[in-house]
């Protein structure tokens, strides 16, 4: 049984290996690049036509519409640049001061053509071109050595298929609302407890780390969302973006408000020294209710990662009964710190900043605001793929996915999948 055990975690490692985005990137750059190098020596005049594996090189992404969007801009860059020489070299030689011309007019227009991260590319390729004798054989074969590169590139991601990072984004997302409710049960024990100022302002430095977190999250969401475009093994792709950035924005929402509560917290701290900054029974309340809200942040991480209708609407489920029980708690809390504030009435403003604060957590992570907000993004996207491209749009519509239909797998009452 043991053997059997270790076998498994040794095939899941293997598993995950093969999915790293390192380990992914590194041996398809390297097949594009080998293949492009053998058919360049086939077809171009250059004894050793490194340009093209190393167009190949520069062009082969981790996710397919990467290749794509970078391939058009290096060969963009490359072919202005290799125009840029040959008309320099129709007027002037090679001299310091034709150079200085050549890479002035060489970014000049590599910024016109919009070749973005690829303007130096520009220059580059006037440069080299320049730079040697058979200015137009050299020329042309580095224009085809580059269309090489870029193709090559281009089919090895088609062939050899990129994943769809889905769910590494997902797991992102989750991993982010566990840190939310780590801290969350640290500044409810805390406030039951009776938080020390220097408590107060670490958690408060922690809250504020978490916008590092957010980064991290984001990026892996960038790459999900490149996934899956123009990825034909995914259905629904406009949809499953929306679903991961409106997910994410509203648990970073929940992070900006955190960040304010522990700040109001620990201003309340501050104040209220050497006191506790709440009475026993406030502080209970106020833990038991960020507790709730933790589990509340966890599950609605969950529900906006589940791939299946039926997890999503038991996910669903489970989020709105701790939304209704948060709420419960919430308005306990509301009682109880006013009748604090009607015995204390120095600074009553602390308190009812941290009634105001969890009470925005818990719209937030309404199931009714959820949707609204989901639909509104859906409506914003279609949109805007209406006006960017308007034949396909109507190409989809004569083959039936419409908005409505979006709308239909988006599920209503806040389900999301």
């Amino acid at each position: 049984m043991r053997e059997v055990r270790e076998w498994t975690a040794h095939a899941e490692r293997i598993v995950r290996k093969r999915r790293d985005p390192v380990v992914v990137q590194t041996l398809r750059s390297a097949t594009a690049a080998t293949i492009a190098y053998v058919i360049a020596l086939r077809l171009s005049p250059e004894p050793a036509p490194l340009t093209a594996p190393l167009t190949a090189l520069l062009v082969v992404q981790v996710t397919l519409y990467a290749t794509i969007t970078n391939g058009f801009r290096r060969v963009n860059a490359v072919v202005t640049g290799v125009l840029v020489a040959i008309a320099f070299s129709l007027l002037v030689g090679l001299t310091w001061w034709s150079l200085a011309l050549l890479l002035v007019a060489s970014l000049a227009v590599g910024r016109l053509v919009r070749v973005e991260e690829y303007v130096p590319e520009v220059a580059i390729s006037a440069m080299l071109v320049l730079g040697v004798t058979t200015v137009g054989d050299t020329a042309w074969a580095r224009v085809v050595e580059t269309l090489i590169g870029a193709s090559v590139g281009l089919a090895c991601n088609l062939l050899l298929a990129p994943p769809v990072w889905v769910e590494e984004a997902g797991e992102s997302i989750e991993g982010l609302s566990r840190r939310l409710r780590q801290l969350m049960l640290r500044m409810g024990e805390e406030a039951a407890g009776g938080t020390p100022v220097d408590r107060a302002e670490k958690q408060l430095h922690e809250a504020r780390r978490l916008d590092h977190d957010i980064v991290e999250v984001d990026a892996a969401l960038r790459q999900a969302e490149d996934s899956l475009r123009l990825n034909p093994r995914v259905q629904d792709s406009v949809l499953h973006r929306v679903v991961l950035r409106t997910g994410l924005d509203t648990l970073e929402i929940c992070t900006v408000v955190l960040r304010v509560l522990a700040r109001s917290l620990t201003d309340l701290a501050k104040e209220r020294e050497p006191e506790p900054p709440f009475e026993a029974e406030t502080g209970a309340a106020l833990a038991q209710l960020l507790s709730e809200i933790a589990d509340a942040v966890v599950s609605f991480a969950v529900l906006v990662t589940t791939h299946l209708s039926a997890s999503a609407e038991s996910a669903e489920e489970r989020l709105a009964a701790e939304l209704r029980t948060a709420a419960g708690t919430r308005d306990k809390l509301a009682l109880l710190l006013r009748e604090e504030a009607e015995r204390d009435p120095r600074h009553w403003q602390l308190p009812g900043a941290v009634l105001t604060e969890v009470n925005r957590i818990l719209d937030e992570l309404d199931t009714e605001h959820r949707t609204r907000r989901l639909f509104e993004e859906l409506d914003r996207v279609s949109g805007e793929q209406r006006a960017r491209m308007p034949r396909l749009t109507r190409l989809r519509e004569r083959l039936g996915v419409t908005e409505q239909m979006w709308r239909n797998r988006a599920g209503f009452g806040g389900r999301t999948r």
